[in-house]
């Protein structure tokens, strides 16, 4: 299965198929949906907040640590927070 785009995983999920072409356990696919549903009726604090959490998580795969603080900060939000280079960068 080819995937591509943010929607590709999503799309292989409901599938039910992994990107061997193999099929996920169905308790697989069940404990992943109940926990997406109870995410989806979380309240959130805001879309930016969401927005750069999101660049962060997905940047530090694309962006080293210096290339990804400048374009945070070049966009307007804070640089990347000491957690955040622990986490991905450490």
């Amino acid at each position: 299965m080819a995937i591509a785009g943010p929607g590709g995983v999503d799309e292989a999920i409901a599938a039910g198929l992994d990107l061997d072409g193999t099929p996920i356990p169905g308790p697989m696919v069940e404990l992943y949906n109940e926990v997406m549903d109870l995410e989806s009726k979380r309240a959130r604090s805001g879309v930016k907040k969401s927005m750069r959490n999101r660049i962060v998580k997905t940047g530090a795969k694309h962006f080293d640590q210096n290339t990804l603080n400048q374009r945070l900060i070049d966009a307007g939000w804070d640089g990347l927070k000491e957690k955040e280079i622990a986490f991905f960068f450490s």
